[in-house]
């Protein structure tokens, strides 16, 4: 008959006293004391499912740990030998991800996730995503352990904001919360993303569409263009972004060193475009004319829209916006309005959708996106021609900056 163990007493355990050397008092299935001189501790002997050598582990020391509990931390350790697990393995790792769960507070999991996504989009965009994390989100949530946020705690901290009535604020940031869970998610820093459904605790934002004219509205626009007061350089931005029906920050930066005069063509880096795409614009004879007004009075400076009172920077992309308000076209057209305008102007006038939208540098989703990967540059040409004739008949020939016919009287102050 094989030997067996007795188990141990809770008064065996707690008058076990020190000897010259150590001992040890067993209490069956691995599980032991050790008696030392300078206290009791509990030790769990077992063999490694793999490599079948002897181990053994701690569990602690008594009185801290009773017996009872001891029991409790033996069987946990077999059950995880018998799906061939090794208990001191598990133990450490079980540590390094609680560790590594506390440092990991929900600022440096947003920055590391910030540093792949800054990337992907423009400069600007991923400055003011940035912005809006450090003022809004980071003050009450960055020190906090990221799996330890819950729905609650979140959603109060934005709740302030929402009582502000800035219901698009809080749904961008309920955005950017979330794609930071997801990529914790993704790098196995938690195991779940509690927070997927806060957006539905506030207000859905109401769609503001960015004021445009309507195409008829066109002729007009070109005459308050011609009356207004406003500077040369900011009078050729607004015409240029007008032909070109790039995004306003894209024309208000413009630099020398993206056109190409011989190949009448200006590239956009892709760092300076949304979607951080390179974007090549085929510049007709109209556009041209500006390039080289500008050129006449250039200021030996890189940038094509130099501003006013500092020639190394370049103009406000809100210049043509600010104009646009003083020619009284506040609520009724803005810079952005500008793309919409040629937009519907050109697909009323029957030109191919997928011209348009290369014309614009908008990606397009889904299986069409995949597959359509051309930019229709000499499409692009012969449409663009069409756009800055149309602009200038709208213009009737006297009241644009590219047109062919002159004698507009250009306000400098």
């Amino acid at each position: 008959m094989a030997n067996t163990t007795k188990p141990l007493t809770a008064t065996e355990v707690d008058s076990a006293k020190p000897k010259d050397k150590e001992y040890s008092l067993f209490d069956g299935a691995g599980l032991a004391l050790r008696v030392r001189q300078n206290g009791k501790s509990w030790r769990f002997s077992y063999t490694r499912p793999y490599s079948k050598k002897r181990a053994s582990i701690s569990f602690g020391t008594y009185p801290e740990v009773s017996l009872k509990q001891a029991r409790k931390l033996s069987f946990d350790a077999r059950e995880l030998l018998a799906q061939k697990i090794d208990p001191k393995d598990h133990r450490e790792e079980e540590s390094n991800s609680k560790s590594a769960a506390l440092n990991n507070t929900f600022k440096l999991v947003a920055i590391s996730w910030f540093d792949i996504h800054k990337l992907n989009i423009a400069a600007k965009t991923a400055q003011n995503l940035l912005g809006g994390l450090n003022n809004h989100v980071f003050p009450m949530l960055g020190d906090v352990p990221i799996h330890k946020l819950t729905a609650v705690s979140v959603i109060a901290a934005l709740k302030p904001l929402a009582n502000e009535g800035k219901a698009e604020t809080v749904y961008k940031l309920c955005q950017r919360i979330n794609n930071i869970m997801t990529f914790a998610l993704n790098t196995g820093i938690i195991e779940t993303n509690r927070l997927a459904g806060i957006k539905d605790a506030f207000a859905v934002p109401v769609v503001v569409n960015r004021p445009a004219i309507k195409p008829e509205e066109l002729p007009e626009l070109m005459r308050e263009i011609m009356l207004a007061n406003i500077t040369q350089t900011t009078r050729c931005l607004m015409e240029f972004q007008l032909h070109t029906m790039v995004r306003p920050s894209e024309a208000a930066g413009a630099k020398w060193s993206e056109v190409d005069f011989d190949k009448k063509l200006w590239t956009i880096p892709s760092e300076r475009m949304k979607k951080r795409n390179a974007h090549s614009v085929p510049l007709t004879e109209q556009t041209l004319t500006l390039l080289n007004i500008m050129q006449a009075g250039a200021s030996n400076s890189e940038y094509v829209f130099p501003a006013d009172r500092k020639a190394n920077k370049h103009a406000n992309n809100q210049t043509v916006n600010a104009a646009l308000k003083r020619m009284g076209y506040k609520d009724q057209l803005c810079a952005h309005g500008l793309r919409t305008l040629a937009s519907t102007t050109l697909n009323e006038h029957g030109h191919d959708f997928d011209i348009i939208e290369a014309a614009l540098a908008h990606v397009q989703q889904g299986v069409r996106g995949i597959y359509n990967r051309t930019d229709y540059i000499e499409r692009r040409r012969v449409m663009m021609a069409y756009w800055s004739n149309h602009i200038d008949i709208a213009a009737t020939g006297n009241m644009s900056l590219s047109g062919t016919l002159k004698g507009l009287k250009v306000v400098n102050g």
